[in-house]
């Protein structure tokens, strides 16, 4: 059984192992990001802190951009689904960040929740795969190397981690709102 906390975060198992603390701790800092989002409106997600552009929007559309790179096109080796095949990544690398703008509140947690729904299922899929945390990414880096299972997790618990930092900031300066 999964003890939730009082912002409906699941705890990362004290004793488990491997693959059970990387999902734990993945599925807590998702959770801490929605958590970090909640109830925002659109002015709400659009707000920025100090001279930084970053938004709680841009964060939601960033992370499931990331969610699917990582999970569907490396780990798997899937071509890029909308609305990230149609980017023009050259002309503006940080296209995730600044088209949240034009998405309403509904539009970006849709986008993020599904992409993490995808990512679960990839996971669940290369798991049952039985290459364990061992397995290789699909697709290589550009240098030819190729990222094992464990390694994803891990990035993806750090990516999460970072930008929930910034997510307690652009939070409390919203509507005050502060928390672990």
């Amino acid at each position: 059984m999964t003890d939730i906390d009082e912002h409906g975060r699941p705890e990362p198992p004290v004793a488990g192992d491997e693959l059970a603390t990387l999902l734990g701790f993945l599925e807590f800092h998702r959770a801490t990001l929605a958590w970090k989002c909640e109830g925002l409106d659109a002015a709400g997600l659009a707000a920025t802190v100090g001279a930084s552009t970053m938004t709680l929007g841009g964060m939601l559309k960033h992370l499931a951009y990331v969610e699917d790179g990582w999970f569907s096109h490396f780990l798997h080796g899937r071509d890029r689904q909308p609305p990230w095949d149609g980017v023009d990544w050259g002309a503006d690398p940080d296209w995730d960040w600044h088209s949240a703008a034009e998405d309403s509140p509904e539009e970006l947690w849709a986008l993020w929740e599904e992409s993490v729904t995808r990512s679960r299922r990839a996971v669940e899929e290369a798991l049952a795969g039985g290459g364990g945390l061992d397995q290789l990414a699909r697709r290589a880096w550009r240098d030819g190397r190729s990222p094992s299972l464990r390694w994803i997790l891990v990035h993806m618990i750090e990516e999460y981690a970072r930008h929930n930092g910034h997510a307690d900031l652009l939070r409390e300066a919203v509507d005050g709102k502060t928390g672990e």
